[in-house]
C-alpha cells in the first residue's frame, strides 16, 4: 500500500473507533485487534487449538492460574509466544461502572504523570492498571517452556494500547516501554509511521526494541566516527589529552541537545553548516562551549544556554578540523544520545584512541 492509501486506511480506522467508549468489551474487543492487525499489515491470529498446545498466535488463550486461593482457569484475550500478552478492555468516557475488589488499584495509587484522559477519570487509569496487574498474572500462568513474553499490552477499545516491557526473561519489571510519557498509544497517534512500525516490531521482532541491544550498536557505530576524527588529529600532533578531552565534549554536546539541555538538533545545526564552512569550526563550537561553561548568549544558536556546572568547558577550545571530520562528527551527532548511557563514554574514548 503506498504512503497515500495507508494515510487513508489509518484515518478510516480512526474514525471508526474512536469515541466507541462505553462499548461491550468482548464483543468489540477482537474486530478491534483484527482491524488494528490488518492496518498493520500483520499476520492474523492463527484459529485456536482445543488441545492448547499450539496456540501460539491465538485469541482466548486458555491458561491455568495458581495462587494460595487455589487453582483457577482464565483466557488471554489476545497472546503471541516470545512477543506479548495483551488484556482488552472498553472503558466508560464518564467514568466506570465497575466493583472494585479489596486487591483492586485505587487512584491515589498512581503517579500524577501517568494518569490517563479518558475523561480526565482517575478510575479509568484504575481500570487500566487492573489490566495490567491480570495480563501479568496470566504471563505468569504460561506454560514453563514459553518463558516470559517481553512485551505486555493493555488495550482500551476505541482509545488507546498501554505498553510495558521486561526483557529480562523474567517477568519482575514490565515497566511502561518507551518511557512514560510515550507509553499510551491513542488511536491519532497512529498516524505516525514510527509508531506503527513499534507496534509491528512488538509483534514480529520485540527483542529488536530491547534498548541494551539498540544502544550496543549505536556505541559501536558512533566509536567508529569518533575513531577516524581521532586518527585525523593524531596525525597532526596533537596531545592524546587533548584529543580526549575535545571529544569528550563533543560527545557531552551531543547528549545534552537530546536530552533538552540545549535546543533541540542544535549542535546537529550547527556542525552541519560548519562542514560546509570548516573554517567556522573552531570559532562557532568554541565559542558555543564558552556559552555552555558561562551560562550566557551562545551566538551560533541564537539564544542563551544552560551553565554547564563544573570545569568541563572551562577549556573550551575545539580543534580545527577537515570537512571530513566535521562530517563523521555530525554523523555521530544524528544518533539517538537518550540510547546511550553517559557511563559509557570513557568507554567510547578508549575504542576511539589510540592505545597508545
Amino acid at each position: 500500500m503506498g504512503e497515500a492509501g495507508n494515510s487513508q486506511a489509518v484515518e478510516a480506522f480512526i474514525k471508526r473507533w474512536q469515541g466507541r467508549e462505553g462499548g461491550q468489551e468482548r464483543a468489540n474487543y477482537v474486530s478491534f485487534l483484527n482491524e488494528l492487525i490488518a492496518l498493520l499489515g500483520l499476520p492474523p491470529p492463527d484459529p485456536a487449538d482445543a488441545t492448547h498446545e499450539h496456540n501460539d498466535y491465538v485469541f482466548e488463550r486458555a491458561v491455568k492460574k495458581h495462587n494460595d486461593e487455589g487453582d483457577s482457569h482464565g483466557r488471554i484475550d489476545l497472546y503471541k509466544k516470545n512477543s506479548f500478552v495483551l488484556e482488552a478492555k472498553q472503558s466508560r468516557l464518564k467514568g466506570i461502572k465497575k466493583v472494585v475488589g479489596q486487591n483492586d488499584l485505587f487512584a491515589t495509587d498512581i503517579p500524577e504523570e501517568s494518569r490517563g484522559r479518558r475523561g480526565a477519570d482517575r478510575a479509568w487509569d484504575v481500570l487500566m492498571l487492573n489490566a495490567k496487574r491480570q495480563a501479568e498474572e496470566y504471563a505468569r500462568a504460561l506454560p514453563t517452556s514459553h518463558g516470559w513474553p517481553p512485551f505486555i499490552l493493555v488495550c482500551d477499545v476505541g482509545h488507546c494500547i498501554e505498553v510495558y516491557a521486561d526483557f529480562s526473561g523474567q517477568g519482575k519489571n514490565y515497566t511502561q516501554f518507551p518511557d512514560r510519557q510515550t507509553f499510551r498509544i491513542y488511536l491519532e497517534d497512529l498516524r505516525s509511521n514510527d509508531v506503527r512500525e513499534r507496534l509491528r516490531k512488538i509483534w514480529l521482532d520485540p527483542i529488536s526494541l530491547d534498548p541494551t541491544q539498540t544502544s550496543a550498536k549505536v556505541t559501536r557505530d558512533i566509536a567508529k566516527r569518533l575513531a577516524q576524527v581521532s586518527l585525523a588529529l593524531e596525525k597532526k600532533n596533537y596531545p592524546a589529552q587533548d584529543v580526549a578531552m575535545f571529544l569528550m565534549r563533543c560527545l557531552f554536546t551531543m547528549f545534552a541537545e537530546d536530552v533538552g539541555l540545549l535546543p533541540e538538533k542544535s549542535f546537529k545545526e550547527v556542525l552541519e553548516q560548519c562542514e560546509k564552512n570548516p573554517e567556522a569550526f573552531t570559532h562557532d563550537v568554541g565559542q558555543l562551549w564558552e556559552a555552555m561553561d558561562l551560562g550566557t548568549w551562545a551566538h551560533v544558536l541564537k539564544t542563551k544556554v544552560k551553565k554547564f556546572n563544573g570545569e568541563f568547558f572551562r577549556n573550551r577550545a575545539a580543534l580545527p578540523l577537515g570537512r571530513e571530520e566535521i562530517g563523521e562528527l555530525r554523523q555521530a551527532a544524528s544518533y539517538t544520545w537518550k540510547e546511550v548511557d553517559p557511563s559509557i563514554f570513557g568507554t567510547l574514548l578508549e575504542q576511539a584512541l589510540d592505545p597508545e
